[in-house]
């Protein structure tokens, strides 16, 4: 079987089955981890892909070849390896995932002990060098074990402790967990919660009948929003493919941008820990800066990119940490992003809102920063635009550079930056209650862009 590295990224390794992500490629990455990580026991898991029973085989064999402890879990979300591998004490986690890739793909993430991420400037290149120069001779009979184990009863009793059970009301929940992944979940989760759970998707199926399990899609956000309004549900919440992801939908069907909910997520961790630390990525920052401080919270900014913000919160011991990309990050969940913690926070606070629906909680705060959404231009040479528009905008703004570019003024604010794994350069704008001017500004930028 051939042996790709195309499937490398910055965070993980993804790519096509069986040409780029393979058993033999699971093999010989289970027989390089246990060294280079120095691991004695490691968990591995794998999502609905029809490949990943198969490639889980393969990586433990190698794993144990290796002289490595496995304990499977079997099928899960990739923050059930998160949460395993800190619950358990490991020395390591793999979890075998294309996220929301289409079903033809499929590929693995990894973690360090304390489920410390394991990114290209952290061990991923390592891993790569390792299996495609090392010499995989059998090595006869496996020293190491395997343990069949299942955490869902542990995982399910650490996700319900973000919340007071006892204040949540009764509200109708539609929940789209896109082709089933976190349907197990959502079961088990169903019988300690309140809830009227209008359940959507909710059989695991590798043939991925519903399509790409990528809400943030336009295209998909309506599977879940037709159900909110057909239902009279109060909330809809739908799930990317290995759900770490989960986006957020009003009563009317509305779809609620990640950048909102970072702020809204704050306030749930701030009005029951005041002081606290909150991380924000530099796309769009002033609504959650705000909340914070408002809250006697403090706001720190870090680059985007999830093996930044786990190693910023570390360093500053801060509780909470958002991207407007959906990725939401806590403390008590060893530093790792959740897509079962957010949801289950914002049912919290609108119990606590006096009847106040979530399109009221959210209007208020669209209103008070407009924003343009995340805007993608594919573009030849990025560095050149981006000195255009530093040229332009720079003399009388305030430059920053912690991810990209950022300038602001007065009354609004704007962030350009590469992509990490496509030649697109992403445009975000926003304003002070100014929808017009962040229109204005947002078609000024792009005509640069795309120039």
């Amino acid at each position: 079987m051939k042996i790709s590295n195309k499937g490398f990224g910055a965070y993980d390794i993804r790519g096509v089955y069986p040409e780029d992500v393979n058993e033999e490629l699971a093999y010989r990455i289970g027989r390089s981890f246990p060294k280079l990580f120095r691991a004695k026991k490691v968990a591995v898991g794998h999502d609905i892909r029809l490949s990943g029973p198969s490639i889980r085989d393969a990586l433990v064999r190698g794993l144990t070849e290796a002289g490595c402890d496995v304990m499977d879990i079997g099928q899960c979300g990739t923050e059930m390896i998160y949460f395993t591998t800190a619950h358990f004490g490991l020395d390591g986690g793999i979890m075998i995932t294309a996220s929301h890739n289409p079903k033809e793909y499929n590929g693995m993430k990894f973690v360090q002990k304390e489920s410390r991420p394991i990114s290209s400037d952290t061990g991923l290149k390592d891993i790569e060098k390792a299996v495609m120069e090392g010499d995989f001779k059998p090595v006869g009979k496996a020293t190491g074990t395997v343990e069949k184990k299942d955490v869902l009863d542990e995982y399910v009793g650490h996700i319900l402790s973000y919340v007071d059970i006892s204040k949540l009301k009764p509200f109708k929940v539609v929940a789209n967990t896109g082709n089933g992944a976190a349907g197990p979940i959502i079961n088990a989760l169903a019988k300690h919660l309140p809830f009227d759970l209008v359940k959507v998707y909710n059989e695991p199926d590798g043939n991925f009948p519903n399509g790409v399990p990528n809400p943030i899609l336009k295209e998909n956000r309506e599977a879940t929003a037709k159900v909110v309004r057909e239902t009279g549900a109060d909330i809809g919440v739908a799930w990317d493919g290995d759900f770490d992801r989960c986006f957020l939908f009003d009563e009317k069907g509305g779809f609620i941008e990640g950048y909102y909910m970072v702020g809204f997520l704050a306030q749930a961790f701030l009005k029951k820990h005041k002081g606290a630390k909150v991380i924000y990525d530099p796309r769009l920052i002033w609504n959650t800066i705000e909340i914070a401080e408002q809250l006697g919270g403090e706001p720190v900014m870090c680059k985007s990119g999830h093996a930044f913000i786990k190693d910023k919160m570390r360093k500053v011991n801060a509780i909470y940490g958002g991207e407007m990309s959906a990725h939401h990050y806590f403390r008590d969940f060893s530093y790792c992003d959740s897509g079962m913690i957010p949801w289950l926070l914002v049912l919290e606070l609108l119990s606590q809102a006096g009847g106040k629906t979530l399109s009221d909680l959210m209007r208020e705060r669209m209103e008070r920063y407009p924003i343009s959404g995340e805007i993608n231009s594919k573009v030849k040479d990025a560095d050149a635009v981006f000195e255009k528009i530093e040229e332009k905008y720079g003399k009388d703004g305030k430059v920053t550079k912690v991810d990209g570019l950022s300038v602001e003024f007065d009354k609004w604010r704007f962030n350009v930056r590469k992509s990490n794994t496509e030649p697109v350069v992403r445009l975000n704008v926003e304003t002070r209650q100014d929808p017009a001017l962040c229109a204005k500004k947002t078609k000024e930028l792009l005509a640069i862009i795309r120039a």
